[in-house]
């Protein structure tokens, strides 16, 4: 037997291997799907999204959950966006192709998969201890804009190195600075990928639960968070700790919960297909 006949039934079974993979997974995941949507959908009510925690699982809700969850979208988007793709800006553009920024770029794709309760124990130390921020949104914000910062750069960078250098060259020979031609031509062609990053980073955060409880963020919180000093709690922690309660009614609560944190998961995913899409269209190179 040749090498290439080696080659290509090498290639089938891998083929083969990685479909039979795929499709138990998506059997796997249906099954989950079918069992949460059994028992969460009848207990989904306004009630339900209103209500505080409670001893009860049948006067317990998620709306302390919820609105934590929402804090820490909105104060993580706003202190990890600007920051994330101006460092993208930078690194792609202005600077300089050295050693030290070689070793840089790798550490922040490294820095893309380091397990993210490490950077709830780099969390615990900065802010909550050194700033004195304690167990607030502000503090878990912080701790989540770090998490996906890498992941920010890195879409941010790569989105821009995907624009053809013709149209860089286009704008340079019209006589237009760099910073406006990263403004007016890099930014608008790349923008769709970009925030398809950056909507994929925010999904991860709002799932993630180890870094917000190595701060100190609480799976019980009997009021509604007024500001980003307040304690709080988001819809990971709120399954958590009604999956490890005994009675059933809070296990069919915690399936009520991960419908609306997949629904909020969808809607963002959602958006970034359709933005990427957008973007595709538009820009026909």
């Amino acid at each position: 037997m040749n090498n290439s006949l080696k080659n290509k039934i090498t290639d089938q079974v891998f083929k083969y291997f990685a479909i039979l993979s795929t499709m138990f997974g998506l059997v796997v995941l249906a099954i989950f799907l079918a069992d949460i949507l059994n028992q969460g959908l009848s207990r989904i009510d306004w009630s339900f999204i209103t209500s505080l925690p409670s001893r009860f699982p049948e006067k317990s809700g998620i709306l302390t959950a919820l609105t934590g969850t929402v804090w820490i979208f909105v104060l993580t988007a706003l202190i990890s966006i600007p920051i994330g793709v101006a460092a993208g800006i930078y690194l792609e553009e202005y600077g300089k192709k050295t050693r030290l920024a070689n070793i840089l770029e790798i550490n922040i794709a490294n820095l893309a998969g380091v397990p993210s309760i490490i950077y709830g124990i780099l969390g615990l130390e900065i802010f909550v201890r050194t700033m004195g921020l304690g167990g607030s949104l502000l503090a878990g914000s912080f701790t989540l804009s770090l998490l996906i910062l890498p992941i920010i750069i890195v879409a941010t960078r790569e989105s821009i190195r995907a624009v053809p250098k013709t149209i860089k060259e286009a704008s340079f020979a019209l006589g237009a600075t760099k910073w406006q031609t990263i403004w007016s031509q890099i930014l608008p062609a790349s923008a769709g990928n970009i925030i398809t990053g950056i909507i994929l980073a925010l999904s991860r955060a709002i799932g993630e639960t180890a870094p917000l409880i190595v701060i100190g963020a609480l799976a019980y919180v009997p009021f509604v968070a007024t500001s980003p000093m307040d304690e709080f709690s988001v819809l990971p922690m709120q399954i958590f700790n009604w999956i490890s309660r005994p009675q059933k009614g809070f296990i069919i609560n915690a399936a009520s919960a991960i419908i609306v944190l997949l629904v909020f998961v969808f809607i963002m995913n959602g958006i970034a297909v359709y933005f990427r899409y957008r973007t595709q269209k538009k820009m026909k190179w």
